[in-house]
């Protein structure tokens, strides 16, 4: 069973709302939140398990916790919704999809995971924020990489609102023991390995759209690529962490520069070990942008 814990805040000064949802499955623990100006509270907490709901696969067995009476009588006890139909109507579309309970916590402030959804929640409600212009009222977002006709297009962003953005993607060279102590020496004759590959993670990331089809050109802040030698498993392990502040998020280029890092110490390494294995390459947190906060690892 997925579990779902769940929260919403509201600042009545700035008026601005910050929803948190930590999702638990299998030991690993999700984080998704976001923010909204002129809500209300109760807008918040649907919105809390609404996301945590759709962010699991159709099908599933779902634990909702929440401290919020309000979402709990209405989603359980037959209470009118008399406000937020819209939020009602799609929160019953997704529970439709999956078999969804749901759980009132009384001391919730007792509850270490509900607790950690609390805080996200009331930081994002309180900190400051400049209103977005409400977008015009519009058909859904469609996002596909083909047109009506199939014909390969890129994602529409014009018309989304500038965000902070950043992405974390980690992986890892697996090798030798004595490729391993080369490395560590600097002693391999191709040269520096690490610096070399940093460099390539650092322009493999500023250069994600040449590689990937219909993915966007991103002005990036930041780029930053580091090592660390795994001296257990004779292992490199590398995380890459991009910044940018735009329409759409860096996952990609985070993801690129680690597999470029990743392909550079494999060259420079494969005269004297080809067995080595390049590992487990993958997104582990992100940032900015409408779904928030989504924390993997």
């Amino acid at each position: 069973m997925i579990e779902i814990y769940a929260d919403g805040a509201f600042n009545p000064v700035s008026r601005q709302g910050g929803w948190a949802a930590i999702i638990v499955e299998d030991g690993r623990k999700q984080a998704l939140s976001g923010t909204a100006k002129d809500t209300t509270g109760n807008r918040m907490e649907i919105t809390a398990a609404l996301e945590g709901i759709k962010h699991t696969p159709r099908g599933t067995d779902v634990l909702v916790h929440t401290d919020s009476q309000y979402l709990f009588g209405c989603a359980t006890q037959g209470w009118q919704r008399r406000a937020n139909l819209d939020l009602w109507q799609e929160m019953d579309a997704a529970v439709r999809e999956r078999r969804v309970q749901w759980e009132w916590l009384k001391d919730s402030a007792e509850n270490p995971l509900h607790r950690e959804a609390h805080i996200l929640a009331n930081g994002l409600a309180t900190q400051s924020a400049k209103p977005q212009p409400a977008a015009a009222p519009g058909p859904p977002e469609k996002l596909t990489h083909t047109d009506e006709a199939g014909r390969p297009r890129m994602v529409d962003i014009a018309a989304k609102p500038d965000t902070v953005r950043e992405a974390v993607a980690r992986g890892a060279v697996r090798m030798k023991a004595s490729t391993f102590d080369l490395i560590k020496g600097g002693s391999l004759p191709k040269g520096d390995v690490l610096t070399v590959a940093q460099l390539a993670g650092i322009m493999a990331a500023k250069q994600t759209s040449s590689l990937i089809p219909l993915c966007h050109p991103l002005l990036i802040g930041d780029v930053n690529v580091e090592f660390i030698l795994d001296e257990e498993e004779k292992a490199v392990q590398i995380t890459a962490t991009v910044k940018s502040t735009g329409k759409t998020g860096v996952e990609m280029e985070a993801l690129t520069a680690t597999a470029v890092a990743a392909l550079t110490i494999y060259d420079m390494c494969k005269g004297v070990d080809r067995g080595m294995k390049i590992e487990n390459i993958r997104l582990a947190r992100k940032s900015g942008g409408k779904s928030g906060t989504i924390v993997l690892e």
